[in-house]
């Protein structure tokens, strides 16, 4: 019985579209994510000089507040996939939970 359920679900077009939206979009922003974070990579093996500039007479350099750009953009990118789930995917899961009683 629970295997018909899901296999109903599974043909359902609305759970196909919620797949292929929620992969798409995953896929989208993890690359984003590995972009930003190899650049930085990239940035600290093929150019530190850059990094190691200071900022200011204190002892900030171009290298922190670059590095802190990098950790926020994850939660930033995290806090988008949340509103978004939250706006869009979870009116089609209901959609499907309803399509499927």
């Amino acid at each position: 019985m629970a295997t018909a359920s899901y296999e109903k679900i599974e043909k359902n077009p609305a759970y196909q579209e919620l797949v292929r939206k929620r992969s798409s979009f995953g896929w989208t922003l993890s690359a984003t994510m590995l972009i930003i974070y190899f650049g930085f990579i990239l940035l600290v093996g093929y150019a530190p000089k850059t990094l190691g500039i200071p900022l200011g007479t204190g002892v900030m350099t171009v290298g922190i507040p670059v590095g802190l750009v990098v950790i926020i953009s994850a939660f930033v990118l995290t806090g988008i996939y949340v509103l978004r789930a939250n706006s869009e995917y979870d009116a089609l899961v209901r959609k499907i939970v309803e399509d499927a009683k």
